[in-house]
């Protein structure tokens, strides 16, 4: 869930989320050496090189992200469909 969405600017009327936007996890089971390592946030590190929203790169489906504090891959697995960006 993202932390603080950019409301100023909708895509199918929901709040677009932007690079800059730390994402909180929940329920995250990730064990390292039987000794639990749970993901707390994630924050995008590769976004839209040509959408921006109020003048910050907004994610997509294929940006990047790392969880913290145990930096292993953040995944979206649902999305808006209604627009496309690169």
């Amino acid at each position: 869930m993202p932390a603080a969405p950019n409301p100023r600017v909708l895509v199918n009327g929901q709040p677009t989320a932007v690079l800059s936007t730390s994402y909180v996890i929940a329920g995250c089971p990730f064990n390292v050496s039987g000794s639990p390592v749970p993901c707390v946030t994630g924050q995008w590190v590769v976004a839209a090189t040509r959408v921006l929203s109020n003048g910050q790169p907004v994610v997509l489906m294929d940006s990047q992200a790392v969880c913290v504090p145990n930096g292993t891959p953040l995944v979206p697995v649902a999305a808006q469909t209604r627009a496309i960006g690169s």
